[in-house]
């Protein structure tokens, strides 16, 4: 494997950001994918399918990491999105780990400028981030349960200022994908606590 010395960290980075994705979409329940809270927003569906379309249309157009796997699950279900999904972005992460600080620091096309690698996948991780806050919402809005995915979140405690624990709901790919084809597993959630869940009450 190439030494990417200080680019290794997006290769370790993209790893915990597959899981979170993973664990965002694993809280949802089957009958919640055609949720629409508002005539244009995104269903849960809607989300997971832009998710593996938009992270394979940027990582063989701008990164040159084409896959073998058809872009989308034969089978349309949360389960089955997410067992594509964990095994589309381990390939990805392996491909990566395999580059070289040169290739990081490459030029590519990103639309229609040119910008680094490493740029470009940053972006892209702010992308994937950015639709995870989305799907967080739509939890929200259907009365689920949120689980950590950066820190405590008010059903995990409240604020990390109070000292809330962050919980995650699985801490690995394979955790995850084992206790879902089993129905799934539920930890503990605190709750808010007894102080407001905002810096500005």
């Amino acid at each position: 494997m190439p030494d990417s010395g200080p680019w290794r960290f997006f290769v370790d980075t993209y790893d915990t950001e597959r899981l979170k994705t993973l664990a965002t979409w694993s809280s949802f329940r089957d009958d919640d994918l055609r949720f629409r809270c508002a005539e244009r927003a995104r269903t849960p569906l809607e989300h997971m399918v832009h998710q593996c379309v938009s992270e394979d249309t940027w990582m063989r157009t701008m990164l040159g990491i084409e896959l073998a796997l058809p872009t989308l699950p034969a089978d349309e279900s949360r389960l089955g999105f997410m067992r594509h999904y964990a095994t589309a972005s381990a390939q990805r992460q392996a491909r990566l780990a395999g580059m070289s600080a040169e290739w990081w620091q490459g030029n590519t096309n990103f639309f229609d400028v040119e910008r680094s690698r490493a740029w470009v996948f940053l972006r892209r991780i702010a992308h994937s981030a950015h639709h995870r806050g989305q799907l967080t919402v739509l939890l929200r809005l259907l009365g689920r349960p949120v689980y950590s995915t950066y820190g405590p979140t008010a059903d995990t405690g409240g604020l990390f200022a109070n000292h809330a624990p962050t919980v995650y709901r699985y801490h690995d790919v394979d955790e995850l994908l084992t206790a879902e084809a089993d129905g799934g597993a539920w930890p503990a959630l605190p709750g808010p606590g007894e102080k407001p869940v905002t810096e500005r009450p």
